[in-house]
């Protein structure tokens, strides 16, 4: 009983020596910080400051790359002329096809289990190279579309470690294979204007 009397007088004591700082100090902490938030909103028209972790911030920057470069269906203006490419001309890049494989390297745990792709290689082949006739798509108009077809291969050591509860390394040559398509809307020329 007299070691909680002594500990509720060092408490109290305490607690009356902060309260009297945070008075004095002019800092309102709480009621400051969410005034401010507010005040920032106000003036910028915006939603509020919120927190967000690395990995999902990391997430989200996957996304939006993989949207701005990959998961959009370009419309190309006409090319005329004799020499005019009907052929594919951009392979998928090593990055859009490395993003295309089941990812089974991520979500490890460091130092408990880990997993890694080392020597990767990609073989690229074109398997569909063909031109549809002219057509009508809604949003677009009239357009033909070129079917672009890879069959991409990709071999690499696959590495797993772990170091707990028993510490070992597997390394395993893996092939997998990805099929991507390229397709893309080209304009249809019209009638030649004098």
């Amino acid at each position: 009983m007299h070691t909680f009397g002594r500990h509720l007088r060092r408490s109290v004591v305490l607690s009356a020596i902060c309260l009297m700082t945070f008075v004095n100090s002019g800092c309102t902490l709480t009621g400051g910080f969410i005034g401010v938030i507010y005040e920032y909103m106000l003036f910028w028209e915006t939603l509020p400051v919120m927190p967000i972790t690395p990995y999902q911030m990391g997430r989200l920057e996957d996304q939006l790359w993989e949207d701005e470069r990959y998961n959009r269906v370009p419309v190309l203006d006409p090319i005329e002329g004799e020499n005019a490419p009907t052929f594919c001309v951009d392979p998928p890049s090593d990055d859009q096809v490395i993003r295309s494989l089941p990812d089974d390297v991520s979500g490890g745990i460091a130092f408990l289990q880990e997993t890694q792709r080392n020597n990767v290689r990609i073989v690229v082949e074109k398997i569909v190279d063909r031109l549809d006739e002219c057509k009508v798509y809604p949003l677009v108009g009239p357009a033909r579309l070129h079917h672009c077809h890879f069959k991409c291969t990709v071999f690499y050591d696959k590495t797993i470690r772990s170091y707990w509860p028993i510490p070992f390394t597997h390394v395993d040559q893996t092939e997998e294979v990805v099929y991507i398509d390229k397709d893309h809307l080209i304009r249809c020329a019209g009638p030649a204007m004098n």
